[in-house]
């Protein structure tokens, strides 16, 4: 038996977990390829042009599985809250309609609900829709694979943690793996905190190869998930807010630690255009950036971003961190110099010099 899983929106958080309960169970879950220009004209076709890209693209993975993968029993989850009165984003939590009403092919679609604000509708319900119309109705079978799912998904969010970078993080955790990141302990001339939400970063169609094109200027980068949820729960407070959407541990939370962290030489975001909810953290994060005098650089995407501008934009914005870093070095030794020779003059005056 096998089960379609779109390579888009909470695919880069949590397919550790539906990998190994699935697997646990006898069914095989299958991947669609990575996205490319083709799949992002696919997705696009299909719906109204002010969507979201990362909705457009994960319609393309649907086709790509149903067309090209000859998948007809496709997995789309809908996760309206993580917790009581902390909700997702209104596209996330309709995905299921949005699929079931625009992709015109014949499939099976899975749609479970995980909505902890409401009763009745918690993990157990959640994974229950998940396989009950595959035949698979055992509670204590379930209840097993649920623990085989928890171990490749905290596996994978412990390799983050340790800060292992994200594609070997994920190829661990699908193997059962735990394994120690190797530290970089070579010296980079900046540190910087890449902010977004996992179907943004690590998405390269999306990203434009972020990581890859700041190692060339080498730069260390930071990502959300290197933080612990305790340390991202701390970011609020320095902005001054409270958790409503789901996603803000990973925009909010994350960015506020970093703001205050003295490690980090400089923040960027990255989104896409048209985003509601992105759009009024952006701009609290904006505001607070100044505030902390951290410099920030703000990146919005679409499907029409060219690449070439998006490389200018980080090179520029490294070259300012990193003569940025050197002023406060030398203003440092200045202000260094110039205490001790006060503290030498008395000591040389006395001595005749």
């Amino acid at each position: 038996m096998k089960i379609g899983i779109p390579r888009g929106m909470n695919y880069y958080n949590y397919y550790p977990f539906w990998h190994g309960f699935f697997t646990y169970l006898g069914i095989e879950p299958v991947l669609s390829s990575p996205t490319t220009k083709k799949t992002i004209l696919r997705g696009s076709e299909l719906v109204v042009p002010e969507t979201c890209l990362p909705v457009k693209i994960f319609m393309g993975h649907v086709l790509d599985l149903i067309d090209n993968k000859g998948i007809d029993v496709i997995y789309v989850p809908s996760h309206q809250s993580i917790a009581h009165k902390i909700y997702n984003c209104s596209k996330i939590r309709g995905l299921p309609d949005l699929v079931r009403n625009v992709v015109k092919r014949n499939f099976l679609l899975i749609e479970p609900t995980l909505d902890k604000s409401e009763k009745k509708q918690g993990l157990y319900e959640y994974l229950y829709e998940s396989v009950a119309p595959l035949g698979i109705t055992d509670k204590k079978l379930i209840k097993k694979a649920s623990k085989a799912g928890w171990e490749a998904q905290n596996n994978f969010n412990a390799m983050l943690v340790n800060g292992m970078e994200y594609n070997q993080a994920m190829k661990n955790a699908k193997n059962g793996k735990f394994i120690n990141a190797v530290e970089d302990n070579r010296e980079h001339p900046v540190n910087v905190a890449v902010i977004s939400h996992g179907y943004n970063l690590y998405d390269n169609r999306i990203s434009m190869g972020i990581f890859e094109k700041l190692e060339k200027l080498d730069v260390k980068t930071y990502i959300p998930e290197n933080l612990s949820m305790e340390q991202m729960k701390k970011g609020f407070p320095v902005l001054n807010t409270t958790l409503y959407w789901a996603n803000e541990y990973e925009m909010t939370g994350a960015a506020g630690y970093y703001l205050v962290d003295k490690n980090i030489d400089g923040i960027i975001t990255l989104t896409s255009f048209g985003c509601g909810p992105d759009s009024i953290m952006i701009e609290r994060i904006t505001r607070f950036s100044k505030k902390y005098s951290k410099p920030l650089l703000n990146l919005t995407v679409d499907e029409h971003t060219g690449e070439a501008g998006f490389i200018t934009r980080l090179e520029a914005f490294t070259d300012m961190l990193v003569r940025k870093k050197r002023e406060n070095i030398i203003k440092s030794y200045s202000r260094q110099f110039g205490e001790e020779k006060k503290q030498t003059q008395p000591e040389n005056q006395a001595a005749g010099f």
